[in-house]
């Protein structure tokens, strides 16, 4: 039964009886008591923020989401462009094709292949979209991917583009955190946790099986399997070099991986290649990025440098690899892809986009740069083609910066003279608006960039919104964000967006400084932000509003029990808080390898001290902590969210709790939903620093 939430103070759990957890209840997704407390809390969060600034901002962001102006991307396969929409009169999306020639046009003529608003009424299903497969060859047939509310877990289903019907007696698939993948019109590599003892630890697949038109898919015979223990593998299969090739990717963690090629008879080769190295296989070539020093035919190799060597060199034995870029002081690896016989290398030069063509010719690999593309903000670039055996070279590229509406850029197969095709409007008013970057201090003495956006004259009470991510190597460049735009920058408020050890701004060896047992440093790098915000006298500690997301969430309830006095209100989101029990909570066990095992005393160790939810006790000034989840989060378990509430309230603290029912690990299932969340989330922050806004 629910603890007593009379019980004021009970530290319950706590960094010396971490197992001693009196909440364990709220784990319960959909038990009765559960959702009690839920719908109380929720009533409780709208009752006192949904007021008429959380009304009138809730419209705003939804006009913003629902635009008919945006950018409509799409990807082409053969001679159609495919793209996915939603806005008002679709708030659950159409998924449309168009001509080349059209989608070049002002006002595109799209083909709706699938409706589903009109499935969902039909069926009587809250379907959410989550992708297309389309049958190569043929470009006729496609597996469509629904998921309930927003899940991770999704159906899939066989369509017809011809008919635009689903297939009678086509392909389908359970709801399964997985899918499958097409080998042929008659049959396709089935990589799911669907049948006994076919899920791993964190819930994804341990085989690959073949899937056989017309038969139950859980007598598909097994062509691979893993470990229990390993995180998943997945299949795929391309015809690159003339043959049919299936490629079984591996993962025994988050970073670690091997890769498997063989045929429908099974998987007959692993690739003599280091587990902690990114692999990239195209055609005959492949490309090698280790994220540990590598020493390979008597030659040490530097993490993120770019290696390459043919396939069919490599399986007779050869360890002569091409080095094709390295990285230095001033350029930090983002990333590699292939296209049309092309490595494109995707890098950061002192924190500004450059891309790098490597093409091989008859005396070996030429190098270039990608001219036209800006140096400022985010760029973003990828293949125009979704199939990489049709390829022509072709790419589009999204340019933005925080003060700039997104670009979308045409490239041709040439990659010269870069063409706009789309550009996005104005989300709000940036005429006074100014972008700086500065660097804060850590506790180690590590130097932290950050970006500010706002207006040009400081006050020396600003009211800020910080935030950040730090995880898995993932880089939070300078961006266009409308809603921050429009609800906070245009109003005179600040945003910061820190670059914290943990993300891959510099790099994979900024990332490691930021995983495991340095975890904590991207919550100082955090906090140090915070600090010289204060010491530039841009604001005040009153003032700053942080808020994170998903691992973001982790950071934000750190900033809780370990800074709390260097902000004025915290929104965690999605969040990862309780890090005793995370791996035994969903996909939770396939983060090992960023955060350490709760269940290996040494990880334990210093898992402890970022463990939030145990580090929270009563009698600390903690500032007003919005925590809000989703119920159909089935990636980072509700409960984190719940329990850290529920403890913060038995302990007397300010908090506010919301969870609505769908939108899995995201904000929403539409842009409604998403419209809602934001909006109480922002309401939240600004009342809590003590910010009123004019009307608008």
């Amino acid at each position: 039964m629910p603890a007593d939430p009379n019980a004021y103070g009970d530290p319950r759990p706590t960094l010396k009886s971490p197992d001693d957890d009196p909440y364990l209840w709220l784990e319960e997704v959909d038990g009765p008591d559960a959702l009690a407390w839920v719908e109380a809390r929720s009533a409780e969060t709208l009752g006192l923020y949904g007021d008429a600034d959380f009304r009138r901002d809730r419209d705003i962001i939804q006009r913003l989401l629902d635009r008919p102006d945006r950018i409509p991307f799409a990807q082409r396969y053969g001679s159609w462009l495919y793209n996915f929409w939603k806005d008002a009169e679709h708030p659950r999306g159409v998924w449309r094709r168009v001509g080349e020639a059209g989608y070049r046009a002002a006002i595109p003529d799209w083909e709706i292949l699938l409706d589903l608003d009109a499935l969902a009424a039909t069926e009587g299903e809250d379907w959410v979209w989550a992708g297309a497969a389309i049958l190569k060859g043929d470009l006729d047939r496609a597996l469509l991917r629904l998921s309930r509310g927003g899940k991770d877990a999704a159906v899939v289903r066989e369509f017809d583009l011809s008919t635009r019907a689903f297939v009678a007696d086509g392909f389908v698939l359970p709801e399964a955190k997985g899918g499958a993948t097409w080998l042929d019109r008659a049959s396709v590599i089935l990589s799911s946790p669907l049948g006994p003892g076919m899920a791993t630890r964190s819930g994804y697949a341990r085989t690959v099986r073949l899937w056989s038109r017309g038969t139950d898919p859980l007598d598909a015979p097994v062509l691979f399997g893993s470990a229990k223990g390993s995180m998943g593998v997945w299949g795929s299969c391309d015809h690159q070099t003339g043959s049919e090739r299936l490629t079984v990717v591996e993962r025994f963690g988050f970073f670690d991986t091997a890769i498997h090629l063989g045929d429908r008879t099974g998987m007959c080769v692993r690739l003599d290649l280091p587990s902690h190295a990114e692999i990239q296989l195209h055609r005959n070539q492949l490309s090698v990025r280790p994220r540990q020093p590598w020493t390979v035919g008597g030659v040490e190799h530097a993490v993120d440098t770019v290696l390459t060597i043919a396939l069919t060199d490599l399986l007779a034995g050869s360890r002569e690899f091409t080095v094709l870029w390295q990285p230095d002081e001033r350029h930090a690896l983002q990333g590699v892809f292939w296209s049309a016989g092309r490595l494109i290398v995707d890098a950061l030069e002192d924190l500004r986009p450059t891309y790098t063509v490597f093409e091989r010719g008859p005396e070996g690999w030429t190098r270039q740069p990608l001219h036209g593309l800006s140096d400022l903000g985010s760029v973003h670039l990828w293949p125009l083609d979704g199939d990489p055996e049709r390829a022509d070279g072709a790419l589009l590229a999204l340019v933005h910066d925080p003060v700039t509406p997104p670009t979308l850029l045409a490239l041709p197969p040439a990659l010269d003279a870069p063409a706009v095709l789309r550009q996005a409007p104005p989300a709000f008013d940036a005429r006074t608006i100014r972008m700086s970057r500065h660097e804060a201090v850590s506790a180690d003495g590590t130097r932290v960039p950050y970006v500010q956006v706002g207006p040009e004259d400081e006050t020396g009470a600003a009211p800020v919104h910080l935030s950040a991510y730090g995880g898995f190597g993932v880089s939070r460049l300078p961006s266009y964000q409308p809603v921050l735009g429009k609800l906070w920058l245009e109003r005179g408020g600040t945003c910061v967006t820190a670059n914290i050890r943990g993300g891959g701004e510099y790099g994979t060896r900024w990332h490691h400084a930021g995983r495991r047992e340095g975890k904590a440093r991207t919550h100082d790098d955090f906090a140090a932000v915070a600090a010289d915000l204060v010491a530039r006298g841009v604001t005040r500690p009153p003032r700053i509003a942080a808020e994170g997301g998903s691992n973001g969430g982790l950071l934000i309830a750190n900033m809780l029990t370990r800074y709390p006095e260097r902000f004025g209100a915290l929104a965690c989101t999605i969040p990862l808080i309780d890090m005793r029990r995370y791996t035994k909570l969903l996909a939770g066990a396939s983060w090992i390898g960023e955060y350490g095992d709760p269940d290996d005393p040494q990880d334990w160790a210093f898992l402890a001290g970022i463990s939030a939810y145990h580090a929270a006790e009563a009698g600390r000034p903690y500032p007003p902590i919005l925590l809000a989840t989703s119920r159909s989060d089935d990636r980072v378990h509700p409960g984190h969210a719940r329990k850290m509430a529920q403890k913060l309230r038995v302990l007397g603290c300010e908090v506010a709790f919301y969870e609505p029912a769908t939108g899995g690990h995201g904000y929403g299932k539409d842009n409604a939903q998403a419209a809602t969340f934001r909006a109480l989330e922002l309401n939240f922050l600004r009342r809590s620093i003590g910010w009123v806004t004019p009307d608008v």
